[in-house]
């Protein structure tokens, strides 16, 4: 699947809206190329942490990365679109995809991903899912996170007010709970010996939102 263009890997979905879908997130988001390259040259697995469709995983695969991806998601519509996908694409032994929660993570280790699901947990669920996520990653392994910080900009409360209208609208269950800011991330982060990097990645978007790539130093068995 290494040649695959974005095109081709939404045609393994279903409806036509989520094709649609895959093609323009694909081609406006960065956090997908953004992670590849966080996780570029490694052969350690990838745990996606509130993965939805499975996207991800097929990105990083038709990129020729990644010997095994586990995505976890507590929306079984979602999970179930993924593995449909999955199948289409012949990578059943490659990509798994669970409904489950964030609380009762896997005992896998390698790489971890957490893009866009931290600020719909409360602060204690956030920095408890912030230990665990540390304690799955493996020598070499890095902890990729994306999400929306607290400060005082303007794209901060376009963010909000977005996230507003998602709730109101039903769009969104339960809504956004806490939006950290840079030094609740770093701070657990650092003081598990892991070197962080921040960096904005808004893309074509006015919304606040963050890369926090946490390596664990040493290197990966081989």
């Amino acid at each position: 699947m290494a040649s695959l263009s974005h095109r081709d890997i939404a045609a393994c979905y279903d409806s036509r809206f989520q094709r649609g879908y895959v093609r323009g997130k694909l081609a406006s988001d960065p956090v997908y190329a953004a992670t590849a390259q966080a996780i570029g040259g490694s052969a350690l697995p990838l745990l996606d942490i509130g993965c939805g469709i499975g996207l991800l995983g097929l990105y990083l695969h038709a990129r020729g990365m990644l010997p095994r991806y586990l995505g976890l998601d507590r929306d079984e519509r979602k999970i179930a679109e993924g593995r449909a996908a999955v199948r289409r694409a012949g990578l059943q032994n490659a990509i798994e995809l669970r409904t489950s929660d964030a609380a009762a993570l896997p005992e896998l280790r390698g790489h971890v991903a957490l893009l866009d699901m931290l600020h719909y947990l409360p602060r204690e669920a956030q920095a408890a899912l912030l230990q665990a996520a540390i304690g799955r990653l493996a020598l070499g392994g890095a902890l990729v996170i994306r999400s929306v910080l607290r400060d005082r900009s303007w794209r901060f409360h376009a963010t909000r007010a977005e996230e507003l209208w998602l709730r109101v609208s039903g769009l969104i269950r339960g809504g956004a709970q806490h939006y950290p800011s840079s030094e609740e991330l770093r701070g657990p982060l650092e003081a598990a010996g892991l070197a962080v990097s921040v960096s904005p990645l808004f893309g074509y978007t006015p919304f606040n939102s963050y890369l926090l790539v946490a390596r664990r130093p040493g290197q990966a068995a081989a």
